[in-house]
This record gives structure tokens, sequence and C-alpha cells, in this order.
């Protein structure tokens, strides 16, 4: 059995988030933004901010969210490079299906031509939607930038408006960039999907890359680049994450809007299982570099935030192989799913009877900023066994063949990748 932490945080309400002060989803109220939001550019230095320390690493300023450039979130330094070189990931590839690990994320990662194609996409969208909104930003988020995309991955943006924080403001928002999106030669497809989070989803004209498109949910700038900062903490994260996705998406346990795992909540299930495994393979970076990942960090230092967090060194050096079989057997029987919430921030699990209203929830994962059920979408049963399912047979198939083409058929997903079809 895998060891797992023992230590439980106490908490006396209903949500994990009592002692942190919770930044909401379409929060920017007129006076929180400043008038301008004018991007210096690219070679002028900016002015200093003055730094507010909370504990720990030392990484930028909290603010009231007072300016914003875009630009700093995709400067080339910004871009989610690998921290691993082949010979460094090839020590962690030492079996069978380790090293068709690594044959597939190498195959399937996404290249820097691509990230170019989506920032070029995005740069050219900022500019038509400031003829109808002229202090907006649009920022990259999710696995574009965290480092975790394929060639095949879609795209997230971000749209930062000065916005009152009503659902109906985002909807109107949407709805007239819907008219005005319809109007572009460049963009296909577009439709508005009103969700928690609504969203408007299209494509580049002419190819299959797909963006989404929301207005104000600033938590996903945060937490994409929290993951970054956590595939930079170990070489094996990547090339491990990269399998997960592939294994859930062909199991069809990885599509939220079908009531099964978003790929982030996967992402937050694989990364709380390598900070439980013993010795862990990872930290919580909330807790050991607070004022990294501060909630009220100015949206323009948070790529340097992650940038600033110190490497880390694991104790652990199981193979990518052993890991991928580990991740599948902990959620297969060790994971107690009626009583546990998943807690990256913690690095450890949180008893559900602490928390009410997150008792009939059936799979818990909380959010690492605003501290929601990212699993929220998982609401029938049906869905809920097929999922526990696919890791128990997944498990019990992949430890007896020791071959990943009993699980996936990788000359498939690997044709897909690199041929778009």
């Amino acid at each position: 059995m895998i060891p797992v932490h023992s230590r439980k945080r106490q908490y006396n309400d209903g949500s994990p988030n009592q002692h942190v002060k919770r930044q909401r989803v379409e929060s920017f109220h007129s006076d929180e933004v400043s008038p301008s939001f004018e991007s210096p550019p690219l070679n002028q230095p900016r002015r200093p901010p003055s730094q507010r320390v909370v504990s720990g690493t030392s990484c930028g300023t909290t603010s009231d969210m007072g300016h914003y450039s875009s630009l700093s979130a995709h400067k080339l330094d910004h871009v989610p490079k690998s921290p691993e070189t082949p010979n460094d990931l090839q020590l962690y590839a030492n079996d069978k299906v380790s090293a068709q690990m690594v044959e597939l994320f190498e195959a399937c990662r996404q290249q820097l031509s691509d990230l170019y194609r989506k920032e070029t996409f995005r740069a050219q969208l900022q500019k038509d939607i400031q003829s109808l909104y002229p202090d907006a930003r649009l920022y990259l988020t999710g696995s574009t930038m965290s480092g975790l995309g394929c060639r095949s991955s879609d795209a997230d943006l971000c749209l930062v408006l000065r916005l009152r924080k009503t659902y109906d403001k985002a909807i109107n928002v949407l709805s007239a960039l819907l008219k005005l999106l319809r109007t572009l030669a460049y963009v296909d497809r577009v439709l508005l999907i009103r969700a928690t989070v609504p969203i408007l989803r299209f494509k580049e004209k002419g190819s299959n890359l797909e963006f989404d498109l929301n207005v104000n949910n600033t938590v996903g700038i945060r937490n994409t680049f929290l993951l970054k900062s956590y595939t930079h903490a170990d070489i094996r994260i990547r090339p491990l994450m990269l399998v997960i996705k592939k294994w859930a998406r062909h199991c069809e346990i990885n599509d939220a809007s079908k009531g099964t795992l978003s790929s982030y909540t996967l992402a937050l299930m694989a990364l709380n299982y390598l900070q439980i495994v013993r010795p862990p393979v990872l930290p919580s970076l909330q807790r050991d570099h607070p004022s990294c990942f501060h909630p009220s960090l100015d949206l323009d230092m948070i790529p340097n935030g992650s940038q600033s967090v110190p490497s880390y060194k694991s104790k652990n050096k199981s193979s990518l192989g052993d890991l991928f079989l580990g991740f599948l057997k902990y959620y297969a029987s060790t994971f107690r799913w009626d009583s546990e919430i998943i807690s990256v921030r913690e690095a450890t699990t949180l008893p559900k009877n602490a928390f009410p209203s997150w008792k009939s929830k059936f799979i818990s994962v909380e959010e690492p900023f605003e501290k929601h059920n990212v699993a929220r979408a998982v609401y029938e049963k049906d869905k809920f066994d097929t999922i526990k399912e696919k890791f128990a047979e997944s498990y019990k198939i992949l430890n007896e063949k020791k071959d990943l083409n009993s699980l996936l058929p990788l000359g498939t997903i690997i044709h897909k990748e690199q041929t778009g079809c």
C-alpha cells in the first residue's frame, strides 16, 4: 500500500478556505483597475514595484490589481520551457513502460511553433477586441502556458476587463464579442456557451485549433502558473501528466461537459498523488513559497513568481512507469472517495466530514486558490462508477502486461498528434 500523510487540518465551517480570503471569478470592480492598461514595449524596463514578502521566497507585489500588461504574460522568457534534456529524462525510463511514456511525450508535447501560432492569434484578437473595449487585455492560459499542452491541445483565453462582478455583465460582454468575432476573417464557428463560467468557443479559420475565451476568470491565470511551477519542480511531471491525460481521454473520462473529469481536475489529482507518495516527488509550493502564489499577487507578477520558485530535489527516484502505475493503484484502491478531499494546496487530503457542503460530492478536488470543488461536473453515480472502474481495470491490466500499448493505442495517438488527423 502506498503510504500517505496522516496529518489532517481541522476547520470549523463548511468550506476549506476559512483562513484565506476568496478571490471570486469576475471580481473586477471598476475601482479595482486603473484607467490605464498601456503595455510597455518589450525592451522598456518597468518601474520596479515595492515588494511585499508574505514569507519564504520574495516573488513580487501584492496589490489591488492596479495594472496589467498582456505582453508580460507572453514574452518569450515566460514561455513554458522544458526543464529537462532527453538524457536527463532517460534516467527515469529504464523499463519498457517508462520508455514508451518518454516516446509518447516527445512525439506529442507542444512545440514552440505551436505556441507561436497561438500567441500570434492572441495578439491579433486582442487588437480587434480593443476596438470594442480599448482597455481590454487578453491572456493565454491553461495547458498552452503551463507546459502541459500537446500539439493538439486547445487554447484557453482570459479577457481582463473593468467589470462589475455579475454573470449578466460577463454574458453581455461575450454576446458583444460573439457579433465581433463573426465578422473576423480568421475566426470560425463561434459559439456562446452559458456555463458556470460562460465562454465563447471558436476555431482558427482553416484549422482545427480551438479556443475558449472567458471574461475575468483570472484564477485561471493563477493556476496556470502554479501548474507551470510544478512542472519545473521535477522533470517527470510533464511526461507523466501527458500520459495520464491521453489515458483518461482514451477511457472517455476526460470531459467535464459529459460529466467526467476535466484536464485540470486530472492534473490536480496527479499532483496530489505525487505529494502523498513516499518519499514525496513534490511538496506544496503554495505552502513552501506563499509569496510567489499569494491570491492578491499582481497579474503581471504571476509569471515572475512561478520563475522564482527554487528547484525541488526529491528523494523519490521512481521511474515514470512506476509513478503512472502507482497513480492508477492509488485511485483504484487507496484513496477514499467517500471521505477525502484532494488538496494540492496542503499536499495531503482533507476530511470531508469537516466540510458539510462537500459530503454529498462523488469526487472532491480542491481548487488551490478559490477552494471550490473542481470535480463538481461528476454528479451522476454511473459516471462516478465508470471513473473508478477505469482506474481499477487499467491498474490491473498495466500491472500484468507491463506494456503501455495494453492501455493506449500509442501508434494511433502519435500519428494523430503529428498529422492533425
